[in-house]
């Protein structure tokens, strides 16, 4: 049951108890009424009839010692009193007694007491009617309410969760002075802070990529100069992923940057793919390249090229030979061997500086090829096979300018060993 609908159903049962309450005290103060005015009334008429009938007139309405008296009234009459007694025993509507001692007889009237049943029962019809209109009526005003404080609730949330999905200029406008507002400034307020923390951080990070870029690029020259060796390899290849990881990071500060756009052209899809490809697979690497279908895109061939060299330089070091890179008309799908992708990237995709429990490292691969896809309007999905391996899907449909036509899977291949892919 939504807030909506909580308030709403509380505001109707209030309303509903409130009409239950009055309706009640309505009905006992209206009997109590009616029957101290009919008391008045045949109190007056029994003292005239007494008075009468000691004079020895006729009162003609009043009954001398009349055989069916009510037992009570009777009682008290025996006992030197005059009484009043409402009788609800008879057939038909109830009667209202009234009688007094008069030396040895006894003077009595009656009189029916409909009149008085009737008007209590239409009392009783139109404080349920009304009581019902207030409930509805208080019903709808709740829901009308309720449904507004939900909007501005559902505002917050939504808000709330862009700015967790990375969109730190989502904010709200505070209206009122309630409790939501009071939460809609906490929401904007967190907001502000987040953002210049995180822009903080970029900040320093973009600085220090930028301040470590000269002496990694002089180290890697300077690795290249020392004599051929094990060690010298070992130094080689170091300040090679040293220079790796700067250049990733400083990628990473870049796509931070919301000004950035693509420069898009139109290529051919299949040749933007093996190029892609082969910036990052050699012959031996076990890469293989098939275009089922060919199409014409539009796009920025360094983003889209950077794209797939994270995705096959991902697939090759977290996964294993053999790879497969399916080009099919705007959809790009990399399969690979390996163990597939950890839990926590199918759950809530890549994240910098995070990777999965089986392998180390800064997590900037993927992390780069999503932004970039974001970028070029593209879609990432990742995914494991239902046996082993893992498979990445680019969706670039929307960059597609005209589609090709399919291409015979051994002609494909034939292709690929040509251009120096296996």
């Amino acid at each position: 049951m939504g807030l909506r609908t909580k308030i709403g159903a509380a505001i109707a049962g209030t309303a509903a108890l409130v009409a239950v309450v009055i309706g009640v005290l309505v009905h006992h103060q209206t009997v109590g009424a009616q029957y101290d005015a009919a008391v008045q009334q045949i109190g007056d008429r029994l003292q005239t009839a007494v008075q009468d009938h000691a004079a020895g007139v006729d009162g003609g309405n009043s009954l001398i010692n009349p055989p069916d008296l009510p037992e009570p009234l009777g009682e008290a009459v025996e006992d030197g009193k005059w009484g009043v007694y409402l009788d609800r025993d008879v057939k038909g509507p109830p009667l209202l007694w009234a009688a007094s001692k008069q030396g040895n007889a006894v003077v009595a009237l009656r009189r029916s007491y409909d009149r008085e049943t009737r008007t209590l029962r239409d009392l009783d019809r139109v404080l349920w009617i009304s009581g019902a209109i207030g409930t509805a009526l208080g019903g709808l005003a709740g829901l009308a309410v309720a449904t507004r404080l939900g909007r501005r609730l559902t505002a917050s949330a939504d808000t709330a969760q862009r700015i967790a999905d990375g969109d730190l200029t989502a904010r709200l406008e505070p209206r009122g002075k309630d409790e939501v507002a009071k939460l809609t400034t906490a929401v904007n307020t967190m907001a502000d802070a987040l953002a210049r923390r995180i822009q903080a951080e970029r900040e320093v990070t973009a600085n220090i990529a930028h301040e470590l870029r000269t002496p990694v690029a002089g180290m890697v020259t300077s690795a290249g100069l020392l004599p051929p060796g094990r060690p010298s390899e070992l130094v080689q290849g170091s300040a090679q992923r040293l220079r790796e990881l700067v250049d990733d990071v400083i990628e990473v500060a870049r796509l931070d940057v919301s000004s950035e756009t693509a420069e898009t052209e139109p290529l051919a899809w299949g040749d933007l793919v093996r190029k892609a490809v082969r910036t990052v697979a050699a012959p031996a690497d076990g890469v293989e390249v098939v275009v089922v279908r060919d199409a014409e895109v539009e796009t920025d061939p360094r983003r889209f090229e950077r794209i797939v060299a994270n995705l096959v330089s991902n697939a090759l070091r977290h996964g294993s030979a053999p790879v497969r890179v399916e080009a099919e008309s705007g959809v790009l799908r990399v399969y690979d061997s390996g163990p597939g992708f950890p839990e926590q990237i199918l759950r809530a995709g890549p994240q910098r500086f995070r990777t999965g429990a089986r392998e180390t490292g800064l997590g900037l691969g993927l992390t780069i090829a999503l932004g970039q896809a974001q970028v070029l309007g593209a879609r990432l999905r990742f995914a494991n096979l239902p046996d082993s391996g893992a498979l990445a899907v680019l969706d670039l449909r929307s960059a597609v300018v005209a589609e090709g036509a399919a291409r015979d899977a051994d002609r494909d291949a034939g292709q690929d060993q040509d251009s120096g892919l296996s």
